[in-house]
């Protein structure tokens, strides 16, 4: 499965604005995953890319997706507002993708946060679980729990894929904050990765064997929560 056996499409907010989208269904997926961006860059990013054919690659089919201030060329991210909007107008374009999949929602740094924040509103129609790549516990430099204290009004499964290194997420606040969640909550730990999951050389390990640990560890939560 390559990058160019992505299925473009526009994903509806509202009567009067739509985003773009990308579809990698492979053969056979056993589930489905509504992937949001990050910050700083969009659904065609590499990393995105990357994460979307190494899912298929396990039998999991993805939705990438822009939010406006993205489909525009912005660098403010959007009003959390139209951010939760945007996930769920792609969750609800997934449900119809993918009618028989279950369903996982979620994404890199901000776009799982905003994910997790609009499951905590109002849950999500047909999700099962979500799944952060990285998830942004704080600015960097500013160590803080505060942006996690949606995540107990989040009653699905939830999946943490960190780097050790990972200057949004210290340890030391983000390991009790999981724990808080119980058995809702899964933290797998990305040994010397940092918040876009690069290591160092001196690591002893490349970039493609991280991203292949985390994407193994979703497949096999995939199979837990979906199965």
């Amino acid at each position: 499965m390559t990058a160019e056996a992505a299925e473009r499409l526009r994903v509806e907010i509202g009567s009067d604005q739509t985003v773009s989208g990308l579809v990698v269904q492979p053969p056979q997926a056993r589930a489905g995953y509504v992937f949001a961006h990050g910050a700083g860059a969009g659904m065609t990013h590499k990393s995105m890319e990357t994460v979307a054919t190494g899912l298929a690659e396990r039998g999991i089919a993805t939705l990438r997706y822009q939010f406006p201030y993205m489909e525009k060329g912005g660098k403010r991210p959007d009003p959390p507002a139209v951010a939760h909007a945007t996930v769920r107008a792609a969750v609800a374009e997934a449900g119809r993708r993918f009618p028989s999949l279950p369903l996982i929602a979620g994404g890199r740094s901000f776009g799982g946060r905003m994910s997790s924040q609009a499951q905590a509103a109002s849950p999500l129609p047909g999700i099962r679980g979500l799944a952060f790549l990285g998830f942004p516990l704080h600015p960097a430099g500013k160590p803080s729990s505060d942006r996690a204290k949606h995540l107990s009004d989040v009653e699905i499964p939830m999946l943490f894929l960190q780097g050790t290194r990972d200057a949004l997420a210290e340890l030391s606040l983000l390991e009790p904050v999981v724990k808080s969640l119980g058995s809702r909550a899964t933290l797998h730990l990305l040994d010397g990765a940092d918040h876009s999951f690069h290591v160092l050389k001196s690591s002893g390990r490349n970039d493609g064997a991280v991203m292949d640990e985390a994407l193994d560890a979703f497949a096999a939560w995939v199979d837990d929560v979906a199965g």
